[in-house]
């Protein structure tokens, strides 16, 4: 009978600590959007959805939910696409340029959002490629800033694979590519869903780069929320909070509930 390890009370008072920071944001977002005042205060006035009818009234606010929804859902395919891709080649490849590589790839983790937003928008302008100020320049933005993030979590499954499964689908006739994707791709499969979980939260509240990118007519949701705090110091930008906070939890369920399906099912 196996016996269960006991956790030290230090180690359970320092979990519960740590939840407790992480979780306060969420609970104040939360509470400042069902605020019933008219200014956003914390605590509440009061319980009331109001500001709650006011977010789903608002043509502002729902068309940047929808902006940041399609930006998001974009930049997280392409990224999931290329981050898996690189993450393959940084771990199988020999070559001397590996390590410069990785190092180039993680690189937009380190920089400033504000750096590489700027950047970004100076080598739009410049350039005259056409991608200043519209949705495909918007999204190769929060392509570059996703990426890395499937990158580390592919990489990190990876590094541990055991090369010796796909040698034995290929001894057994299968294609490379067959191999790969029986054996690796399911295996590696929550690897890349949480990279994909990643890099959707990231994208969609991705502000220092959108700052630099984004137009009045193509503003997400977090632009869309500074904006309006600038000039009415109203709950609604804290309701607009709590649907992007439900979006996020859906989001990470729903990817949770497919990986374990896809291992009931799929062997």
């Amino acid at each position: 009978m196996r016996e269960e390890t006991s956790i030290p009370l230090v180690f359970k008072l320092l979990s519960a600590l740590t939840l407790t920071i992480l979780l306060t944001p969420v609970v104040i977002v939360i509470l400042s959007g069902l605020n019933s005042g008219d200014y956003l205060t914390f605590p509440p006035q009061g319980l009331s959805l109001r500001w709650v009818y006011a977010f789903l009234t608002s043509p502002t606010f729902l068309s940047a939910y929808g902006v940041s929804f399609m930006v998001a859902g974009i930049s997280t395919v392409i990224s999931t696409v290329l981050g898996t891709m690189a993450a393959l080649f940084l771990t199988r490849s020999s070559s001397r340029v590996v390590g410069p590589m990785r190092a180039f790839f993680m690189m937009p983790i380190v920089l400033p959002g504000v750096v590489l937003g700027l950047a970004l928008y100076v080598f739009y302008v410049t350039t005259d490629i056409g991608l200043a100020r519209t949705m495909a320049g918007l999204v190769i933005g929060h392509v570059i800033v996703t990426c890395p993030f499937v990158i580390a979590t592919v990489t990190a499954a990876l590094v541990g694979f055991d090369r010796s499964l796909e040698e034995a689908a290929r001894s057994l006739g299968a294609s490379p590519f067959t191999a790969f994707r029986l054996v690796t791709l399911k295996i590696i499969s929550p690897a890349i869903s949480a990279g994909t979980i990643f890099a959707f939260i990231i994208s969609f509240g991705q502000f220092e780069v959108t700052l630099f990118l984004s137009t009045p007519n193509l503003q997400t949701l977090p632009m869309a929320m500074y904006v309006a705090l600038r000039y009415a110091f109203e709950p609604t930008a804290a309701a607009a909070g709590i649907f992007a906070i439900i979006l996020v939890v859906v989001s990470m369920v729903a990817t949770s509930k497919l990986v374990n399906l896809k291992r009931i099912f799929g062997g």
